[in-house]
């Protein structure tokens, strides 16, 4: 597809038909197309059947304005240390804007070919409290969907989507979470029912007994995907895609093989199906995320823009190896056929990947959100079993200090939260570093009433430590 000079690229287009769609997926985002999306195409290739995928969008039109001129294709752009690797997805059939055409996106989740509904919806697009792991029947999505208007929210256009399956005599479908979430499957099965119990407990008691909600683990860093980006792959492949995704070249599949009506052959191209998944999920969400997350506030407070820079600070290298040899590892059970400490130093490998440029302000978003299950968790083993956590610690304080909205430098923080408000105004509303921290401490919706009387006295400390020092200094300290 290439172009004379001086004249614009031609637009992407499918080569071949379009496979028959069988999963219905929520949240067409950068993370499912590097993600989902290849593996379902790669599974397709090795074993044909009708998985194509239809995906659907909850909230922006941006990903249909993208790929819809492009009949579903995009471009899987892996970044490695030797360079890029181009490679066109067609597994996309078409991509759906819910809030433009709700009963579109239903139609498609009750249609009888529709034997998988996945999500990518973030933590936050599960409308629960993360303290509790419950369904908030007070957000706003969730209270609109309940009165019975048009769903807006996930949970809503499943438990409606299930709802008309039932009515009709079709079977339903397996609901697969590939978010960072603990006990994803278990979760999204309670907050399904928290929702359909308060609808009706009729629907409740049989999408208890009929459907399935297998827990998974993903992993794949994808990075958000920038003009240059596009730009490059133009340069590099001639035709110009806004769709694209680049993305590391590791990726990591672990599924609890519970599909009663059929899946991709996923098993074939590398996933990991297995009977239990929470061993292996909460080793990345504690190895992987949590130091993700410790190095995106306090790298970012650094001034740091992605991981890549941040781990090349030796001090910061050092904190991830401090945090998983004395914080994180000792709380785990070993995942069947991993090997912690090789796990732990490819984790490092991975983040040194100059090609990939994951900005710390894009992990840092939605923290109110993550905080519970990638360090909180963490930090309520090591206390129940008398260890202490002082990178940990550190960790939560660079949350604080960077929800409080202002950098070292005295330059607002685009802090992106559905808490951002109230975090910020407990910050604003408090002077001094032990004031601050019990105003945040006290947000139930991210800290337990047990938990933040633990924390109080640690996590103060370190807050008075980032704020007289800043962050590099405060971690150097942290890992002599």
């Amino acid at each position: 597809m290439s172009t004379e000079a001086g004249l614009p690229a031609e637009r992407l287009s499918r080569t071949g038909a379009a496979p028959k769609p069988g999963i219905v997926h929520l949240g067409p985002g950068a993370f499912f197309r590097a993600f989902n999306a290849v593996f379902t195409e790669d599974a397709m290739a090795a074993e044909p059947g009708d998985w194509g995928i239809v995906a659907v969008s909850l909230k922006s039109p941006a990903a249909r304005d993208q790929m819809a001129p492009q009949d579903g294709a995009y471009t899987s752009v892996t970044l490695g240390p030797e360079g890029a690797e181009y490679r066109v997805i067609g597994s996309v059939v078409r991509v759906l804007v819910a809030p433009e055409d709700p009963e579109k996106v239903l139609e498609a989740m009750c249609a009888g070919t529709t034997r998988i509904v996945s999500l990518t919806v973030t933590e936050k697009g599960y409308a629960h409290e993360p303290s509790t792991g419950r369904l908030n029947l007070k957000h706003p999505d969730i209270a609109h969907d309940l009165a019975g208007g048009a769903p807006r929210s996930a949970v809503g256009f499943l438990v409606e989507a299930l709802a008309r399956r039932r009515a009709s005599g079709l079977a339903a479908f397996t609901v697969v979470t590939c978010d960072n979430l603990p006990s994803n499957g278990p979760l999204l099965r309670g907050l399904v029912l928290d929702f359909a119990r308060a609808r009706d407990a009729d629907l409740a008691e049989w999408i208890a007994a009929e459907v399935a909600f297998p827990a998974t683990m993903v992993d794949r860093i994808t990075p958000a995907t920038t003009e240059a980006d596009i730009a490059a792959l133009e340069s590099a492949q001639g035709y110009r895609d806004p769709a694209c995704v680049t993305h590391e070249p590791f990726r990591q599949w672990v599924i609890e093989d519970r599909f009663p009506t059929g899946r991709p052959a996923w098993d074939r191209v590398g996933a990991q199906m297995v009977t239990s998944v929470e061993a292996h999920e909460t080793m990345k969400l504690r190895c992987l995320n949590g130091t993700h997350s410790t190095l995106a506030y306090l790298g970012y407070l650094a001034g740091y823009e992605t991981i890549a820079e941040t781990v090349a600070d030796p001090d910061f290298a050092r904190l991830c190896d401090r945090l998983w040899a004395e914080e994180i590892v000792p709380t785990l059970e070993q995942p069947e056929g991993e090997d912690l400490a090789a796990y732990c130093a490819a984790l490092l490998e991975r983040y040194r990947n100059p090609a990939i440029r994951h900005r710390t302000w894009q992990i840092a978003m939605d923290g109110s959100q993550k905080l519970p299950q990638r360090i909180l968790g963490t930090l309520a083993d090591n206390l129940a079993a008398g260890r202490e956590s002082p990178g940990l610690v550190l960790a939560v304080a660079g949350w604080m200090r960077y929800v409080g909205g202002v950098d070292e430098r005295g330059e607002a923080i685009d802090v992106r939260d559905p808490l951002a408000d109230q975090l910020m105004a407990a910050w604003d509303g408090a002077e001094g570093a032990g004031a601050k921290a019990s105003a945040l401490l006290g947000m139930r919706e991210v800290f337990s009433a047990e938990l933040a009387g633990a924390l109080q006295a640690p996590v103060s400390a370190a807050l008075e430590l980032l704020l007289d020092a800043g962050a590099r200094a405060a971690v150097k300290e942290r890992v002599q």
